[in-house]
């Protein structure tokens, strides 16, 4: 018998850690352990990820000390390249081996810097340059500024995981960005075949803000994430299947994938492994944390939901809106909270390291 995660790739999709610590990266650390097995495409990392593993990881502590009396910013960095860069290596067997349609690791730009395009893409380019890994990722926030970073990144050839996307508006920019920043490149000489991005769509905080707002028997309650994110494939269809596409497909171009984030339930009353589930399905990423992850290898249940799917989703998003739903709000919210959160995360562990640093 299959097992849940094999089945999930069966689909076509690819499956990635949203989470990473140094302990993991060891020889028989839990990362090491689901490479080796086949279990994992990918990996995703965020200031938030990065603070909980320093306050909860003791394999830093040898690098914390001989960074003592360092500026704890810089000690940050230092940290986050160096756990970043073994993942690349540990990934990149099969980067190769998938002919570099997967096993890649992403690397945030300083989220303080998600509005402003000159420092993103400033900062974009330095990562990438410096960690000079061809499987590495740079994470851009899919914000008004970011759309221009987004383009000009993918223009130098730089590997661009679009984060915090939340509107379907906004990921229809994305699609169109991602297009011109190849066409820039081709343009330029570059090869388009060795560029490689997604588009993050967060799905589970679209639901939480969306319950909140309907009554507890509502019929439409824990509806609109998926049917967001559905719509969202629909796009990507039509992207890939389109002309201007089929263009740079002809010179090795690769799509941007859809990569579902924010995929752990935040309602207790839904089952833990929902968003894996309801958007299992070819052409798409899946990055999951620790805990659902292990919860969908346990019990999670893989076929093929996305295929044949928008139609419907049109309909309950349409739905949503004669209720009164105004996602078009919800989502400028949650992309302001998003970009909050990690720039929050970002300082907390910046003024955690500043304590153990002296």
């Amino acid at each position: 018998m299959t097992d849940p995660l094999s089945a999930l790739q069966a689909t076509g999709q690819s499956v990635w850690l949203d989470a990473i610590r140094r302990s993991w990266l060891a020889p028989g650390g839990y990362l090491r352990r689901l490479v080796e097995a086949g279990d994992l495409n990918g990996l995703t990392s965020n200031p938030t990820i990065f603070e909980g593993a320093l306050r909860s990881d003791p394999s830093y502590d040898a690098q914390i000390a001989e960074l003592a009396g360092s500026d704890p910013r810089e000690a940050f960095w230092a940290i986050v390249k160096d756990d970043v860069r073994a993942a690349c290596d540990l990934f990149l067997p099969h980067h190769r081996a998938t002919d570099g349609r997967d096993g890649f690791v992403s690397i945030e730009v300083d989220p303080r810097k998600a509005f402003d395009t000159e420092e993103t893409v400033s900062e974009g380019l330095l990562l990438f340059r410096e960690l000079d890994r061809p499987n590495l990722m740079v994470k851009v926030p899919g914000t008004e500024p970011g759309l221009a970073a987004i383009r000009r990144l993918l223009a130098e050839g730089v590997n661009v995981n679009v984060t915090l996307l939340f509107s379907v508006a906004r990921y229809e920019q994305v699609c169109q960005a991602h297009l011109d920043g190849l066409r820039q490149l081709a343009e330029r000489g570059g090869d388009v075949s060795q560029v490689a991005s997604v588009a993050s769509f967060f799905v589970s905080r679209v639901d939480a803000k969306v319950d909140a707002l309907l009554p507890a028997d509502h019929p439409l309650r824990g509806v609109a994430a998926i049917a967001n994110a559905r719509s969202a494939y629909g796009v990507f269809r039509d992207v890939v299947e389109g002309e201007a596409f089929a263009e740079l497909a002809a010179q090795g171009a690769r799509p941007q994938r859809p990569l579902w984030a924010s995929t752990s339930s935040k309602d207790p009353a839904y089952r833990d492994v929902r968003y894996v589930e309801e958007l299992a399905g070819p052409d798409t990423v899946n990055t999951m944390p620790e805990s659902t992850l292990e919860a969908f290898r346990d019990h999670g249940v893989a076929s093929d939901r996305l295929s044949g799917s928008v139609e419907a989703a049109h309909e309950q998003l349409a739905a949503l809106a004669a209720d009164g739903i105004d996602l078009a709000q919800i989502t400028k919210e949650l992309e302001t909270e998003g970009v909050d959160k990690f720039v929050h995360s970002f300082d907390a562990a910046v003024d955690a390291l500043a304590e153990r640093l002296g």
